[in-house]
């Protein structure tokens, strides 16, 4: 006689805070539309330390720990049962084997197959559709994916537990998948609902499950017109600074390209006052990458674009 407590074929969902709020936003959002069950919390204190204190009175108190959730949703398909962890918070420290104690758990439960949740920042407009990028620790997984429509992502770094829980799967020859949501380079900070989505209609189209996107398309749709004001305002702020230095941006075609063949044939390589000011441009780019935005402008405006086209998509190659 099997054992209740036993799942069919499971798969392990892990998320975690990141970039757009893509995997937390996507892994709350499946667990409250499946109404998956929580079933089993991981010990805080073995993990985090306490970081801030809660003063109410003037009298300090100890600040809550994040908290590490695991949820159940059985399949009534008869599909592959499904564990959905969701954490509050990454660990400052020992962040590897919190990811193994997390594959203890699931390995416990019978979990098969493990896929996490993040996102990539690219160019994308606004307006646009988002891409899915993969990432998976075996080739069969990579190529399925590809079936779907998700990107493999063929270079680049996923910080955080989002993309460190592979290299455990890994360890452990556990087939791990990471679905990264495109969401726009200049708004990696402001929680992307259409990133979640996409990569929600990937994992959900892969499981089989008939989920409702309805509420989630809403947020989405409210979010997009926020950040085309805030596109513009950004345009707006990076003409004026241009205009102070005597300098003029161009505005793209519709289609990205404002290039035609005379303008290539006419662009020279960049001087040296001109690589010195972009150098201080990237560098301000790596610090905040809100000043990226600057930069991009800068290289258009000059038509020097191509020059550093590398460089710059380096710095948003790196998904969490």
């Amino acid at each position: 006689m099997a054992n209740g407590n036993e799942l069919r074929e499971p798969w392990l969902i892990s998320a975690w805070p990141g970039m757009g709020n893509v995997a937390a936003g996507a892994g709350s959002y499946l667990v409250a539309k499946l109404g998956a069950k929580l079933v089993f919390e991981m010990p805080s204190s073995e993990f985090f330390d306490v970081q801030t204190i809660e003063v109410k009175d003037g009298l300090a108190r100890s600040g809550r720990l994040p908290r590490s959730l695991i949820f159940e949703w059985r399949n009534p398909k008869n599909n592959h049962d499904i564990l959905i962890f969701l954490g509050e918070g990454q660990p400052q420290h020992n962040g590897y084997a919190f990811c193994h104690r997390l594959l203890d758990y699931a390995m416990q439960r019978g979990v098969k197959r493990v896929f996490t949740f993040a996102a990539m920042a690219t160019q994308l407009h606004p307006s646009s559709t988002p891409r899915v990028f993969s990432v998976a620790t075996e080739n069969d997984e990579l190529h399925e994916m590809k079936k779907l429509g998700a990107e493999p992502l063929q270079e680049g770094q996923i910080s955080g537990l989002n993309g460190v829980l592979l290299a455990a799967c890994a360890e452990r020859n556990l087939p791990g998948v990471c679905l990264l949501g495109e969401l726009p380079f200049f708004a990696a900070g402001v929680p992307n609902p259409r990133a979640s989505m996409a990569v929600l209609e990937t994992f959900t189209k892969l499981a089989g499950i008939d989920l409702d996107f309805e509420e989630i398309q809403q947020q989405a749709e409210t979010v997009q017109q926020g950040l085309l004001q805030l596109l513009e305002k950004m345009k707006e702020t990076a003409q004026k600074q241009a205009d102070e230095e005597g300098m003029n941006i161009p505005e793209p075609e519709e289609n990205g390209e404002d290039d035609n063949e005379q303008d290539k044939t006419e662009r020279s390589e960049p001087d040296d006052a001109t690589r010195l000011r972009i150098e201080h441009l990237f560098e301000m780019a790596l610090e905040d990458r809100a000043h990226a935005f600057r930069l991009k402008q800068e290289l258009d405006r000059l038509k020097i674009f191509e020059h550093y086209e590398n460089r710059f998509l380096d710095l948003f190659k790196k998904g969490e």
